[in-house]
């Protein structure tokens, strides 16, 4: 079922992912509240190792929080969560359940979104209902160790033809390479360590904010 229109509007800019083990122990809700305060509206929870219970209160403190700035909150992988905590929709990855099953589990009125690394997968996600996709990784990352293989602006180039879903460019993102992944054909970038690991989250986020429409 298509957004409505105001939510697909918000689907673009700067998409903030809050991954536990990149932060390297700096606390995701800090960096959120920075973050937030600076004018990101997109937020993704991302945690790979916490237990159920600890992966609930974090989420439930982010989703406050990101509520509360009037942003919109996404988990990674984890529709349960994503459902306990109220989350505005959940992103999933190629590996993680079908994206047919994630939307019966979620309702109509979630945003489901897909990570993509090939015309093959950006077709199956316009054919699946996602509401977005993420694209890459577009650079060399070291966010992810086992990522897929870079596919550079001209793959970014190449999907942006297929589809008119809002498309994510995400991997190696940094404020100096928002322009030419925008000019490519990108809606928005999905970083991560050039914020989160930034000395002041808040800069760091003017800064690629900076180099949006």
């Amino acid at each position: 079922m298509p957004l409505h229109a105001n939510r697909q509007e918000s689907l673009k800019g700067l998409y903030l992912i809050l991954d536990q083990q990149a932060g390297q122990g700096r606390p995701l809700l800090e960096v959120l509240t920075a973050a937030a305060e600076a004018g990101v509206r997109l937020f993704q929870y991302r945690d790979k190792t916490a237990s159920a219970s600890e992966a609930y209160r974090r989420a439930l403190g982010l989703r406050r929080a990101a509520a509360e700035a009037g942003a919109l909150f996404f988990v990674n992988d984890r529709c349960d969560l994503a459902l306990a905590v109220d989350a505005d929709g959940v992103h999933l990855g190629q590996d993680d359940m079908p994206l047919a099953l994630a939307r019966t589990i979620l309702g109509p009125e979630k945003i489901v979104g897909l990570s993509t690394h090939c015309e093959a997968d950006v077709i199956q996600a316009m054919a699946g209902g996602a509401d977005y996709i993420g694209f890459g990784p577009i650079f060399q990352t070291g966010s992810k160790r086992d990522h897929e293989p870079v596919v550079g602006i001209d793959g970014l180039k190449r999907i942006r033809r297929l589809t008119q879903l809002p498309v994510f460019a995400i991997g190696g993102i940094t404020a100096d390479r928002i322009a030419p992944v925008l000019a490519a054909g990108a809606d928005g970038v999905a970083v991560i360590s050039a914020i989160i690991g930034a000395p002041d989250v808040g800069s760091a986020v003017r800064s690629c904010i900076s180099r949006l429409p």
